[in-house]
């Protein structure tokens, strides 16, 4: 059986409309000991394969992290042979908060085997992952994030809470996890050893890793988000609880977001109008992630600066010879930072340590 895809992001498009398949998008993750991570990877792919499965997989040596749809008639069946691996019996599946008819959230099933299931930039050997913060649900983040001695800290990069993020939360402008972990330590946690500190971020891995971290490094009133904010939102919406949450929960498909509240708490980065729509630059050398409201994505033709929109004018071969020798990754990577962008994204600077204290006086 082939174990990759071979088709075009246009045909498998054209492929699942066709179908007419209903998707369901869920994400999922476990940190576990997987001894042979590409048998195990070959085998994921040729049994999810079957129940027509699309989305991104990476697995590691420490686990797996999952964003995937599943058609929704072969749900059951896809829980069921998930299941009845050991070490992911009854887990966790974070269901999407929207899902968008007119847009699938993903085209093609990618697993990869990775080195980490989420880079950290951590080399101490003595660090063990699974000991854990301690999860919190829905109604117990509410009661904690209400007390004063709380230290509330998004764990997402700026280009997520920018759109969207809980109330009070402190959002550090980071690029990267492997950034952010550090970061966070020295600018916010030095010196409140003894408060509680409660983390969260899109579906929990990223909170998973670090809360394991602050523990070891010996801070002892670590918390996080169980689930993360989708399944934070769901449990509001079963359990009628506040939903303390405003904007958009930025995910990592082809939606880009899913709404949870009506507030717009960002700006179109070319305009400065309220907007929290991101779009990748039409043109192919740039690829930009930034925010664009209607008008600006008609004015700019999907592109993020006159130049870029001068370029897709030109024929595909006339573009790719202007590609040629350059290198974009530090444009790509570094998303919705750009000196060009006269309303670039985390224009709001993150909170300080006095700051910090003088909210908690």
């Amino acid at each position: 059986m082939q174990l990759w895809n071979k088709l075009s992001k246009e045909e498998l498009e054209v492929k699942l409309r066709e179908s007419g398949v209903e998707l369901m998008t869920i994400s999922f993750y476990q940190y576990a000991k997987i001894d042979n991570p590409a048998l195990f990877r070959d085998h994921l792919y040729e049994m999810w394969s079957k129940v027509g499965v699309v989305g991104r997989t990476y697995v590691a040596s420490e686990g797996i992290n999952a964003q995937i749809a599943v058609p929704v008639e072969n749900l059951e069946q896809f829980r069921k042979e998930l299941f009845e691996i050991d070490f992911l019996d009854n887990i966790r599946l974070n269901i999407a908060v929207e899902d968008s008819e007119a847009e699938f959230s993903f085209l093609k099933l990618k697993i990869k085997v990775r080195s980490k299931i989420l880079a950290d930039g951590l080399e101490d050997k003595s660090f063990d992952v699974r000991d854990i913060g301690k999860h919190l649900s829905a109604e117990e983040f509410n009661a904690l994030t209400n007390d004063p001695e709380t230290i509330l800290i998004d764990f997402r990069n700026h280009y997520e809470h920018e759109v969207g993020h809980f109330k009070e939360a402190i959002t550090p402008d980071v690029d990267t996890f492997r950034e952010s972990l550090p970061f966070i330590e020295n600018e916010y946690l030095k010196g409140h050893e003894d408060k509680n500190i409660v983390m969260y971020c899109t579906g929990g891995i990223r909170c998973e890793k670090a809360s394991a971290w602050y523990k070891h490094r010996g801070y002892k009133n670590v918390h996080q988000l169980e689930g993360g904010i989708i399944n934070y939102v769901n449990q509001c919406n079963d359990e009628g609880l506040d939903n303390k949450y405003i904007g958009k929960n930025f995910v990592f498909d082809e939606r880009r977001a899913e709404r949870v509240s009506v507030d717009i708490i960002s700006v179109c980065h070319q305009c400065g109008n309220p907007a929290d729509t991101h779009t990748n630059c039409e043109n192919s050398a740039c690829h930009l992630l930034f925010i664009q409201c209607d008008l600006c994505k008609k004015k700019m033709e999907n592109c993020c600066t006159d130049d870029c929109r001068e370029m897709i004018q030109l024929s595909p071969e006339e573009q790719k010879e202007a590609r040629k020798g350059k290198s974009i990754s530090n444009k790509i990577f570094k998303k919705g930072r750009s000196e060009k962008l006269p309303f670039m994204a985390n224009s709001k600077k993150p909170l300080s340590l006095v700051e910090i204290n003088k909210k908690e006086k």
